[in-house]
């Protein structure tokens, strides 16, 4: 999860291609906001970004999909930026916003790619929506909370797990503490990025938390954030939740991406998801970080996953 990011005073460049936003209306009534780029003919891939986060797609990922058709997809989770707010919602609940979004834009089928507090929700597409999802991809995931044999915290930096204690040990200070994190977040420099995101931080990630990607991190934050914390809420009670779903049960493909430099979400919870997943494809590195699999692997993530989607078709 990235449950510290900041907003910068600058702007983040304009992608290349075109960017389109519309809205999407769920059976239950729910508005969910969605993000359009890359090749608006290509094979579709939809992405889940981050804790907190929203459907701000960051420019190198769109230019890599304009460059080999690809149409990228994102959406604000409930409770960030446009979307509707649903509380108590579980991850797997992604499901059908994902088959809500795949309805409306005519699409019978996409993969998907998850990163951080993202990743349990692209693995719920994997097991819940054999019909829709042909691929997933997950980077830097965090693993099921009490899962057996998983050393949950070990090397987590202090910030992420002091917030999860607090939240097992008392639900309304942590509630109180969430609305407090999104103020601070809100109104953070860009000479105070580093010292705010400290703990969490290994130097691989710090040596990439520059210029534009930093730029649009904390946009994205920012945006997902701007009325209220209710999504960075709902995403923390859902990840620390029981899932709704059984990882063994997956039988479409997927890759796990982590790397032991990672003090957001340690190696072993990468580790712990690579040996469950069935068939799963590991890529598991001792020298990546949490912050790096982003700027270094995605264009990898994305041509494997339209590799699976197969030949290039117009939706």
């Amino acid at each position: 999860m990235l449950p510290r990011c900041f907003r910068l005073p600058c702007e983040v460049p304009e992608p290349m291609t075109p960017i389109e936003t519309q809205t999407v209306t769920t059976p239950d009534g729910r508005a969910l906001m969605i993000e359009l780029g890359g090749d608006p003919t290509g094979l579709p891939i939809l992405v889940f970004n981050g804790t907190p986060s929203s459907r701000l797609l960051y420019r190198p990922w769109l230019e890599d999909a304009a460059q080999h058709g690809v149409r990228l997809i994102s959406y604000d989770r409930p409770g960030y930026g446009g979307s509707t707010s649903q509380p108590g919602r579980t991850v797997a609940d992604c499901a059908e916003d994902v088959r809500a979004i795949a309805s409306t834009l005519g699409l019978p089928r996409l993969a998907v790619w998850g990163a951080s507090g993202g990743g349990p929700h692209a693995l719920a597409c994997a097991a819940l929506l054999p019909d829709l999802v042909v691929a997933v991809s997950v980077l830097g995931s965090i693993a099921p909370y009490g899962a057996p044999g998983l050393d949950y915290f070990s090397g987590m930096g202090k910030d992420n797990e002091d917030d999860m204690r607090l939240y097992f040990s008392d639900p309304t200070a942590a509630r109180h503490k969430s609305h407090q994190d999104r103020l601070d977040m809100l109104s953070r420099t860009p000479d105070q990025l580093g010292e705010g995101l400290k703990t969490l931080l290994s130097p691989v990630d710090a040596a990439v938390l520059v210029d534009d990607f930093a730029a649009w991190l904390a946009a994205s934050a920012a945006d997902g954030l701007a009325t209220s914390d209710e999504g960075w809420w709902e995403d923390s009670v859902a990840h620390l939740s029981p899932w709704g779903f059984d990882l063994g049960t997956i039988r479409t493909p997927v890759q796990v991406w982590h790397g032991r430099q990672d003090r957001f979400v340690p190696y072993q919870h990468g580790a712990w998801l690579a040996e469950r997943i069935p068939g799963c494809e590991a890529h598991l590195s001792d020298s990546e970080g949490h912050l790096t699999l982003l700027g270094n692997r995605i264009p990898e993530v994305q041509r494997w996953l339209a590799s699976r989607l197969g030949s290039r078709s117009t939706p």
